[in-house]
């Protein structure tokens, strides 16, 4: 037992060294930190595009040519297909499944499932263009959405599902594909960060 136990002493987290705390991302694009109070719908829009800027911050500065790495055979895992991914997510809840557009997938093919990460042909920077585009009619469909209660048929299941579901369910999509991109990442360059 150490000293600090047997004292009853509990470390506040003050008394962390700085360098033994996790290191923040190396800033090449603004990111706000997630709000921690608030209304629900400025924490859970906040958290959504913290983890969107992380997402984008963890593909910043690599070449483009190597954004489409697969670097953990067997996964078929890449920068560019997680960002071709993401934003055919971004399309189908809110634009197809919230808003109702009728609107085709970006990349989904029903007779080749799996080609936003699969078939990575095409500009890279023009994927990342998509993708904000996406990202920001996501924005402008919640914004406008009354309430978090309002709720959709969900296409697949007949079930309802609210707008707060779905942006639960954002959070946690970019959540698990944020920890893809650390992986990704460090192989690329070494390159990590929260």
């Amino acid at each position: 037992m150490t000293e600090t136990a047997k004292s009853g002493h509990v470390a506040a987290a003050t008394d962390v060294p700085a360098t033994n705390l996790p290191q923040q991302w190396a800033a090449a694009v603004d990111r706000d930190a997630p709000p921690l109070a608030g209304h629900e719908r400025t924490i859970l829009t906040g958290f959504l595009d913290w983890h969107r800027t992380t997402f984008e911050l963890k593909c910043s500065g690599v070449p483009a040519a190597r954004l489409s790495d697969r670097g953990v055979p067997p996964s078929e895992l890449s920068l560019h297909g997680l960002l071709r991914h993401l934003a055919e997510v971004e399309r189908f809840w809110f634009r197809m499944q919230f808003a109702g557009e009728e609107i085709p997938f970006l990349y989904y093919q029903s007779d080749h499932p799996g080609q936003d990460f699969r078939a990575l042909d095409g500009d890279v920077e023009a994927a990342l263009g998509v993708w904000r585009a996406e990202c920001a009619r996501s924005r402008e469909i919640v914004a406008a959405a009354p309430s978090l209660e309002e709720t959709r048929i969900h296409t697949l299941t007949g079930e309802p599902v609210s707008l707060r579901g779905i942006l639960v369910h954002m959070i946690a999509e970019y959540a698990r594909h944020n920890g893809h991109t650390d992986l990704l990442r460090e192989r690329i360059d070494g390159a990590a960060g929260y």
